[in-house]
């Protein structure tokens, strides 16, 4: 089993691109800020490219209610969270979690 890394890694530059916007609210996420979300996404976008995919951490990033669906509830752009959500679970599709 394995993950589509190519497709994992669009979904992940295209996250952290929607974070970068201005006027997000993180107040509802665990992230402390956007500093702190991108730092995340930075963070876990070099493991996949490292052919390490930390497939807990990323598969709670993207949960629902996760800290990203936080944020995109309470800056008006939660369809597109469900967008990202269904692209992240199609990169992962074929992974076994740990």
């Amino acid at each position: 089993m394995s993950v589509d890394t190519d497709a994992l890694m669009a979904v992940l530059t295209d996250t952290h691109a929607i974070l970068t916007r201005q006027g997000n609210d993180f107040s509802w996420s665990s992230f402390p800020d956007a500093d702190a979300a991108l730092q995340e996404v930075e963070e876990l976008s070099a493991a996949v490219r490292a052919g390490d995919p930390p497939l807990l951490m990323l598969t709670i990033l993207f949960a629902p209610t996760g800290p990203i669906q936080e944020v995109s509830l309470s800056s008006g752009w939660a369809e597109e969270f469900l967008v990202l959500a269904d692209r992240f679970d199609a990169a992962i599709a074929n992974a076994a979690l740990p």
